[in-house]
């Protein structure tokens, strides 16, 4: 049956006449009337019911939803007691919705509803009645309260809060594993029929899930659903109410189900043998290739773990396992070489680090390969019999003397020469040479081990095939300690003898020093170089000696100085002895030993003139001698000095021009004329390098008529500027001289030797004097040639 027959027989149902049940409730009032106000309805025989006031009772009234008459919905009916039938009563109704939702009749008490009523709305409404009289407006009966409750239909579906649930479950789940719950909602009254009472149903999805009908639980329907062949589901659940009843609403919602992984997949290799090759001169930890093992799973469960579990290599290579790419790294653990052994076996092993025990009965969860590595032959350089050398020479050898070899080869098998040299930046002062066959190094300079006790060289061998491979290998040299430097005193000693000094006393203690380093330890004795009749040594026997006096008392003014010889020597082999002489100064002391003056110049002085007076007058006098200088330079000061100090000065600058002029009758190069008008030649201008001490005006000077000879116009402007103070330059000579009257040469130039006709005659260059004769030769033996022929 559809909705809409559903409702067409609510509405036929509506329109039949049905009993109306009424309960009404009376409450007492202090009002002692016997007057009765009850409600009357129709029972199933037709007969009036006439309920007495009792203490209380509940007066309800039902009204079906979704009315969908044309006229207004009959409620019920309000009737009291007092109510004669002749309109003296009147009905009042007062509440939730009264007046507007609910109406009641003032003569009859009729109560109608005026609108559709929705249940889900509103389930009830509270409403008071109270009969009053008409023309007293008194109540008559007391204000009695009842309700009016709404009889739901089905006219809402259910709803679920979600269009889209998403839900997972593992894979290889058990049958009836629980997925996920889903929960629809019905707007109807669950305590009214079965409007509300929803049964659940599975619309797409089987036979993969099921639901549970009363709960809405998804569970697995199938067993051993594997995410590697299907990972996505989709089920469409259906919520229908009345119980699942045909003619019950229905609503849907969509779960997507993601079949979550397990481990149930174990690692593959999709080789069973693998080849790689790797070059013999690999370093130590260079990586030659990978291993990787196939799993379906995903995540952690897809995570393996490498390892060499047997092979001839297995002391040669390692394996890391790279968790980002899920790959086995083979690393080279042991320098190779080509020439001992050329290909490698290694068995790898791949293992998931996370198996589920639930799943031992696919294992097991591990693989294996074989890895087959090729050795490839390089060109290696030569290797050193050692990784380093250490030599032990005395620093007296011979030069040339060999102090050690190195050895080295070349690994190929080839077997290419070996080429030996030194690297000079390790032995930059050359004392060292190696031979270039042998590997030999001996020595080239004397060794000293006081100036260097290590010498720390790199040899360098190389092939003689190919220079360019090499190997470096570091040779330490210690040079060995000879006695072979004498002792010397430890400082320079300044020693001093008292006048008053007496035989025996002690002057001085010395020690001694010895750049030698011998292996029992230094041991110094000393001794006078001869008898000395004023000072004696006594040697301590621990590197020490003292200098005693011999007799009493010493004079300055006799001998103020005193050189004593004192032999140092050594106890090594060969023994170094030098002799060093004390400069002994006598001096005056006071009683308790403390020297006061040791020149013998001092006792030529003042009694009262003391070291501070002298200090004094040496002050005075250099104070003396500055402000003599200071005054000096003040006077310098005065003088006139340049404004302008510049290397652009042009008095400080000769200026040549080695190119000679056409003389007066040249007028192209200059123009005569400004030298004889000097008022067109622009005012004279006043030096500003120099402050001038008066200042002086320009002077006009007339111009010379045109027909002046340049010689006086010449003697004329030198007679001015020797006259006037203010020309400039005041430092430079101002030199004008006259060149003179026409050459008897004539001049000398070819220029117009083109526009003369016939030959010239040159026989005029012998007059000039024995300078011309060459050139008389040159061009008169031409001519009388020319003649000739």
């Amino acid at each position: 049956m559809t909705i809409q027959q559903v409702l067409l027989l609510l509405l036929l149902w509506m329109w039949l006449p049905h009993p109306c049940h009424t309960e009404m409730l009376f409450r007492r009032t202090p009002d002692v009337r016997t007057k009765s106000f009850g409600g009357r309805a129709s029972g199933n025989d037709g007969k009036a019911i006439h309920r007495q006031k009792r203490g209380w009772m509940w007066n309800q009234f039902f009204l079906l939803e979704e009315y969908t008459g044309s006229d207004y919905q009959y409620v019920g009916k309000l009737h009291s007691d007092q109510d004669k039938g002749d309109g003296s009563l009147k009905y009042i109704l007062s509440g939730d919705g009264a007046g507007t939702l609910f109406i009641i009749d003032e003569k009859t008490g009729d109560i109608h509803a005026t609108r559709r009523i929705d249940r889900e709305e509103k389930a009830f409404y509270t409403l008071r009645a109270q009969a009053i009289n008409r023309r007293t407006l008194r109540p008559v009966e007391p204000e009695s309260e009842f309700v009016i409750k709404i009889h739901d239909i089905n006219d809402n579906e259910p709803t679920f809060p979600e269009e889209i649930y998403t839900a997972s479950v593992p894979e290889m789940s058990v049958v009836g594993t629980s997925v996920v719950q889903v929960t629809a909602t019905d707007a109807d009254d669950p305590s009214y029929g079965n409007s509300a009472r929803i049964i659940y149903s599975i619309l797409q999805g089987q036979p993969y899930f099921s639901v549970e009908p009363e709960t809405g639980i998804i569970r697995t329907a199938l067993p051993n659903m594997n995410r590697e062949n299907r990972e996505q589901y989709q089920v469409v659940i259906q919520a229908k109410d009345m119980g699942g009843q045909m003619g019950g609403l229905s609503g849907t919602t969509t779960v997507n189900i993601t079949l979550t992984d397990v481990n149930d997949n174990p690692p593959r290799f999709p080789q069973s043998t693998i080849h790689l090759r790797v070059p013999e001169s690999s370093p130590v930890g260079t990586a030659i290739g990978s291993v990787k093992a196939t799993d379906a799973d995903t995540g952690k469960n897809a995570e393996v773990e490498y390892r060499i579990i047997d092979g001839d290599g297995t002391d040669m290579f390692d394996i890391v396992t790279q968790k980002d790419t899920q790959e086995g790294i083979i690393t080279v653990r042991k320098p190779l070489d080509y020439e001992t052994r050329r290909l490698y076996t290694l068995k790898v092993e791949a293992e998931n680090t996370h198996v589920d025990p639930r799943f031992y009965y696919l294992g097991p969860f591990k693989d294996t390969t074989i890895v087959k590595i090729s050795v490839e032959d390089v060109d290696e350089p030569p290797i050193f019999s050692r990784s380093s050398y250490l030599f032990e020479v005395h620093e007296d050898i011979e030069l040339g003397t060999i102090i050690g070899t190195v050895m080295a080869r070349d690994p190929d098998s080839a077997s290419s020469p070996i080429r030996f040299s030194l690297d000079r930046h390790t032995d930059l002062d050359r004392i060292f040479n190696i031979h270039s066959g042998n590997g030999s190094i001996y020595t080239s300079k004397p060794l000293d081990r006081e100036i260097s006790q290590w010498h720390n060289l790199s040899v360098i061998a190389s092939e003689i095939n190919n220079p360019k491979d090499t190997t470096r290998v570091p040779v330490y040299v210690r040079i060995l300690d000879v006695n072979d430097n004498a002792p010397q005193f430890a400082v320079f000693y300044d020693t001093f003898v008292c006048e008053n000094a007496r035989a025996g006393q002690l002057i001085q203690t010395i020690s001694a020093v010895d750049k030698d380093d011998p292996l029992g330890g230094q041991k110094f004795f000393f001794s006078l170089a001869a008898v000395n009749p004023n000072f004696t040594v006594q040697d301590n026997e621990d590197n020490t000696a003292r200098i005693l006096t011999r007799r009493n008392g010493f004079s300055r003014h006799e001998i103020s100085t005193y050189l004593l010889p004192v032999v140092i020597s050594d106890n090594d082999y060969p023994i170094q002895s030098s002799t060093g002489t004390l400069t002994i100064r006598v001096c005056a002391c006071d009683s308790r030993g403390n020297m006061q003056s040791c020149s013998a110049e001092a006792l030529l002085l003042p009694a009262g003139l003391s070291t501070g007076a002298l200090v004094a007058i040496l002050l005075c006098i250099i104070i003396l001698l500055v402000i003599v200088v200071l005054f000096a330079a003040l006077k310098r000061q005065r003088k006139k000095e340049p404004l302008i100090l510049s290397k652009e000065d042009i008095r400080d600058n000769i200026v040549s021009y080695n190119d000679e002029g056409g003389g007066e009758e040249d007028t192209q190069a200059f123009d005569i004329g400004t030298l004889r008008n000097p008022a067109a030649m622009e005012d004279k201008k006043l030096r500003r390098d120099i402050i001038p001490e008066t200042l002086f005006v320009p002077r006009r000077t007339p111009s010379a008529p045109d027909n002046t000879d340049v010689r006086d116009f010449i003697n004329q402007r030198l007679k001015e500027h020797d006259t006037d103070p203010s020309a400039p330059p005041y430092d430079s000579l101002a030199t004008y001289a006259y060149e003179g009257n026409d050459s008897i040469a004539e001049s000398l130039s070819s220029l117009e030797s083109g526009t003369t006709e016939g030959d010239q005659n040159y026989d005029y260059l012998r007059e000039w004097g024995p300078r011309f004769n060459k050139l008389a030769e040159m061009y008169g033996g031409g001519e009388s040639d020319k003649d000739t022929s």
